[in-house]
C-alpha cells in the first residue's frame, strides 16, 4: 500500500522504489530523526518496506516524500492535514490518468469513426448534380 492507501502495483519497480536506505540513513538524508519516522509510518504517512527480519527499508521515493512532508509541516500543515494533502494529490494525479486515458480512447473513437465515414462516402461528379434552386427564377 501507498501512504495514502491506495494499492502499489506489483511487477517490476522502478530503481526510486527500491528499498535500500535503513531508518538511519533516511532519516538523515531527510533532515529528521528516526523517530520522526516511525511517527510518520504510525500516522499512516509512510509505509517503507521490510526486510525478513521487519526492519524498515526507505526507497529514493519514500525519500521524497519524506521531503513533501517537511515542506508541508514547515508550512504550518499539522500531520492530518498532511495525511489528506497526500491523499489528494494522490487522487489527483490517479484522476489526471483516468483523464487522459479516456480522452486518448474517445479520440481512438473518433477517428474510427472518420475512417468509416471515409469508407461510407461515395465520389459525386459535380456535373450529375442538379442545378440548385434559387427564389425568383424558374424552375427547370
Amino acid at each position: 500500500m501507498s501512504p495514502a492507501g491506495v494499492p502499489r502495483p506489483p511487477g517490476n519497480r522502478p530503481a526510486s522504489s527500491r528499498a535500500v536506505y535503513v531508518i538511519s540513513v533516511a532519516a538523515e538524508l531527510a533532515g529528521v530523526h528516526p523517530q520522526t519516522l516511525r511517527i510518520y509510518e504510525r500516522r499512516g504517512l509512510l509505509d517503507p518496506a521490510r526486510t525478513g527480519a521487519g526492519s524498515r527499508r526507505y526507497s529514493e521515493d519514500d525519500i521524497a516524500q519524506l521531503r513533501r512532508i517537511q515542506d508541508l509541516t514547515n508550512a504550518g500543515v499539522n500531520l492530518e492535514g498532511v495525511r489528506r494533502i497526500l491523499a489528494l494529490v494522490e487522487e489527483n494525479e490517479r484522476l489526471r490518468s483516468e483523464l487522459e486515458r479516456v480522452r486518448s480512447e474517445a479520440r481512438e473513437a473518433v477517428e474510427r469513426t472518420h475512417r468509416q465515414y471515409r469508407r461510407d462516402l461515395v465520389p459525386v461528379v459535380k456535373s450529375q448534380l442538379p442545378a440548385r434552386w434559387q427564389p425568383g427564377r424558374p424552375g427547370r
